[in-house]
């Protein structure tokens, strides 16, 4: 669905993006993520053709994609990036009669984003929620092979989110693919099948949410009714714990039983035990620091 090889871009002196190198399947949700200024709405112009690149080459359905062809942008690609485009004078329903091509695409939209109580009232009138709605609506009305959103959850109450996060998976099933920019990782991580991360214009990585699982560390967090015995207990077991406020925590994976027998032989009494694994937002930051370090 999506081909960059080798994307450079300059702002002056300034190199926004470093030979950036991806690929995206159909039917895939990826998120693209990253601190502010790494460069990811400047891959997402690039992708739309807005932008002019200084190397490279991005590809759409095959078909190439520069700020002089972009044909395939316009009718198989809808896109929110940054801030919706929204006519103060206009009225919801006219925005989306502007992009769709049917009136059945806009009851559709309409009633997926549940917009049914303002879409004819003028945007001017509109909280910032339901211009989000509308722009996320307007990348989606046409039901395009390809939907690049930008921060697509500012804004949003949580059942918004909910039913956007519902929406995109059905799409995702019957096909579309999502490119999704967003720094809500713990709601980004409930619907992307991949994650690619950029820090200062360099791609770190792009994994899968399987691979990106699998290397997440583990660890186990016990609270006992005597902390700093069970502490000593454990180092002198060998086991890798530090005490972190009122819990103890194992930084490493191990057996489970054993390290509770190991408390129990103490007559050290167990009030909790959970198994924790990192999340996304965890993870990211964690490969961030240790870049910088």
């Amino acid at each position: 669905m999506v081909q960059v090889t080798g994307l450079r871009k300059t702002f002056g002196h300034r190199v926004v993006l470093h030979d950036v190198n991806f690929a995206i399947t159909t039917g895939e949700v990826v998120g693209l993520v990253g601190p502010n200024g790494a460069g990811k709405t400047t891959i997402m112009k690039a992708l739309l053709g807005l932008l002019a690149t200084d190397a490279g080459n991005v590809r759409v359905l095959g078909q190439p994609v520069s700020v002089n062809t972009h044909t395939v942008v316009t009718q198989q690609v809808g896109a929110l990036i940054e801030h919706p485009a929204i006519y103060p004078f206009l009225s919801g329903w006219q925005h989306l009669q502007l992009m769709a091509a049917s009136v059945e695409q806009m009851t559709w939209v309409v009633q997926a984003l549940q917009m049914q109580t303002f879409i004819r009232r003028p945007a001017k009138r509109y909280s910032l929620g339901m211009k989000q709605k509308l722009g996320i609506a307007m990348a989606l009305v046409k039901r395009p092979r390809l939907v690049i959103l930008d921060e697509p959850m500012n804004g949003l109450d949580p059942q918004s989110v909910k039913r956007l996060r519902h929406l995109i998976g059905q799409m995702a099933g019957e096909g579309t693919t999502f490119l999704i920019s967003s720094h809500i990782l713990s709601e980004l991580e409930k619907i992307i099948d991949a994650v690619i991360l950029i820090d200062q214009g360099e791609m770190l990585l792009q994994r899968t949410m399987v691979q990106f699982r699998e290397s997440a560390r583990q660890s186990l967090v016990v609270r006992t009714a005597e902390n700093a015995q069970a502490l000593r207990v454990l180092l002198q077991a060998g086991y890798p714990v530090a005490q972190r406020g009122s819990n103890l925590v194992v930084t490493q994976p191990v057996a489970l039983t054993p390290l509770l027998h190991t408390l129990l032989d103490a007559h050290i009494q167990i009030l909790k035990v959970n198994q924790h694994q990192e999340d996304l937002e965890t993870v990211l930051l964690r490969l961030l620091a240790e870049r910088k370090a």
